[in-house]
């Protein structure tokens, strides 16, 4: 954020390099470095104005056009194109990672990454999901109440960090803007399964702050009434 009394305290010759081409001052910068200039008396000529505005109005539309691009990075490019590649989409990778831990969405992230050759990010996909994975127990375990009921749980924090994380991975590793299409759900659902059955087994040791593992445990505990 640009603050006009800061831009004040600048000299005149200062300010004239805000009007400068090929500056690098954010448009809003410019159109107060010119305000202040009239501001002060500084009489600039009509045709200097129209080259001024066209400058702030350049900036504003480079801006634009490089948020444009930013969210085409972050935007998900499913697709029903036959020809596109089969990946697991972003969707199942990130609610496989809020339900059935940070686990499930790395190896399904890993498995797009080794369609795509990009051995190196599988690898460190799946050492980053196991490492997550135990960090997050260790720092729910010994620093928060798991139980505690607020919808601001710390746990649900950090899982969903965890999801978060793979999707940045997506976007990092994988080709910009790569249109795919979804893969089957049938491995996901198995993969899931699994982990619910680990989650069932051991709920209390490795996956108690595990929205899921609340689900189980309310289940083990009627069923065994």
């Amino acid at each position: 954020m640009v603050s006009k009394n800061v831009l004040r305290k600048l000299s005149d010759s200062e300010l004239e390099k805000y009007l400068k081409e090929g500056n690098r001052f954010v448009p809003e910068a410019v159109q107060m470095a010119f305000e202040i200039l009239e501001e002060r008396g500084r009489i600039f000529a009509e045709q200097e104005k129209t080259a001024i505005q066209q400058l702030i109005q350049r900036k504003e539309e480079a801006e634009e056009t490089k948020l444009t691009e930013e969210r085409e990075l972050w935007k998900d490019h499913i697709t029903e194109d036959p020809e596109a590649v089969k990946l697991y989409s972003r969707t199942t990778i990130f609610i496989s990672s809020i339900l059935f831990s940070i686990i499930p969405g790395a190896i399904l992230l890993s498995l797009n990454l080794i369609k795509l050759k990009k051995y190196f990010a599988a690898i460190l996909t799946l050492l980053f999901g196991t490492l997550f994975f135990f960090v997050q127990r260790f720092v729910l375990l010994s620093g928060f109440n798991i139980d505690t009921s607020s919808r601001y749980s710390p746990g649900i924090g950090i899982i969903a960090i965890g999801a978060l994380s793979l999707i940045v991975i997506w976007v990092v590793a994988i080709p910009k803007k790569l249109p795919y299409r979804a893969a089957s759900y049938i491995f996901p659902i198995i993969l899931c399964l699994g982990t619910t059955l680990l989650i069932f087994i051991y709920f209390q040791e490795w996956f108690a702050y595990f929205p899921l593992t609340k689900i189980i445990y309310m289940f083990r505990y009627y069923s065994g009434r």
